[in-house]
């Protein structure tokens, strides 16, 4: 049941964060060929897979659920909605993960790993971890008490990543400042006003744990 998970403040959090990611999922994917019923005959129980792992994460530690938020958030603020902040380092280039906005920071990474082999289990070769990613943070919103929406599915994933783009201080820090997040979330084309209810939640709370 939901309301096992919920509490006031993560409710609160998770419902300002999960309408800014949305936003930021939107504006980093080409909705032409996204679809939500897109893997209802190739891979028919990939929502109901990744709902049962993302539970179960989040019933070992509630926090998991802001960090799942916040691995699809930043994920999106680089270039896109392409899960490249998965991408460990390679011969020809250095990933996400070492940025200084995601370096011993971001988590969650291991839930993810764990939803795309019990998803490969079932259906192997057909979904994306862009879109996993994507339904996770979905999910993790509503197991805590917040909104949930529909997830529009089909993302290609990205097969490299730019520890430059990264670092180019596009993705905002724990010690942001108010001045300065409303800066980032303008540059992702977020307005003031998509901060404004965070009136509602502590600030360094909100900062701290999900940006």
């Amino acid at each position: 049941m939901v309301d096992h998970f919920s509490s006031s403040s993560s409710s609160s959090m998770i419902m300002v964060v999960g309408l800014l990611v949305v936003l930021a999922q939107l504006k980093g994917s080409s909705s032409t060929h996204l679809s939500t019923d897109f893997y209802k005959k190739s891979c028919p129980k990939v929502f109901s897979i990744v709902k049962s792992v993302v539970k179960s994460a989040i019933r070992e530690e509630k926090r998991m659920g802001a960090s799942l938020l916040r691995l699809h958030f930043h994920d999106c603020f680089v270039q896109g909605c392409d899960a490249s902040i998965l991408l460990d380092d390679t011969s020809t280039f250095k990933g996400e993960k070492t940025a200084g906005g995601n370096n011993n920071s971001v988590r969650g990474y291991e839930v993810i790993d764990h939803i795309k082999l019990r998803v490969e289990e079932a259906c192997p070769g057909i979904v994306s971890c862009t879109d996993i990613v994507a339904i996770a943070a979905r999910d993790s919103v509503a197991l805590l008490g917040g909104p949930k929406w529909k997830v529009p599915v089909g993302r290609r994933d990205s097969k490299t990543a730019s520890l430059e783009a990264a670092n180019s201080g596009v993705l905002p820090s724990p010690a942001s400042n108010l001045t300065t997040l409303i800066q980032k979330f303008k540059d992702q084309g977020l307005s003031p006003t998509d901060l404004v209810a965070l009136s509602g939640t502590p600030p360094a709370r909100s900062v701290e744990d999900v940006v």
